[in-house]
């Protein structure tokens, strides 16, 4: 089950999930729009890590999948990776690769990707990885 915006807010007010900053323009039907933690320049042809400027904390029975938001889709913007294990805490850290004609200027608060939380159910098992607690743009481990 994905997650609706309604479920998502009681979620956040009861304090089960986090998203600090969180914005009311950010929430969809279905989903939430992660911002840029920075002003970017996604360079034609390069891969851009870029933070989001959200810190997010999913509880053991929830799961999230990313996408790029179509705006950028459609200059050639893609996003690599995105999948957000249960438990995990911390800014995300996104993969953006401009296959688009020209480079494309990101500014710190666009909202760039959105969050498609899922239900997980029995989830036991949490994110104890390496890149718990993230803050800024996280290289390779």
């Amino acid at each position: 089950m994905i997650l609706s915006a309604i479920e998502i807010t009681r979620r956040l007010d009861e304090g089960d999930l986090v998203i600090r900053p969180y914005a009311d323009e950010s929430q969809q039907p279905a989903s939430y729009d992660l911002r840029a933690g920075n002003d970017y320049v996604l360079e034609r042809g390069g891969c851009t890590l870029v933070h989001t400027l959200e810190w997010v904390e999913l509880p053991a029975d929830v799961a999230a999948t990313m996408r790029c938001r179509s705006s950028f889709g459609r200059r050639g913007v893609l996003l690599g990776g995105g999948f957000v294990d249960p438990g995990f805490r911390g800014q995300l850290t996104l993969c953006l690769v401009n296959m688009g004609d020209e480079d494309v200027l990101l500014f710190e608060g666009d909202r760039v990707v959105q969050l498609i939380m899922h239900e997980v159910r029995n989830g036991m098992h949490l994110y104890e990885g390496r890149y718990q607690d993230s803050q800024g743009s996280v290289e390779a481990r």
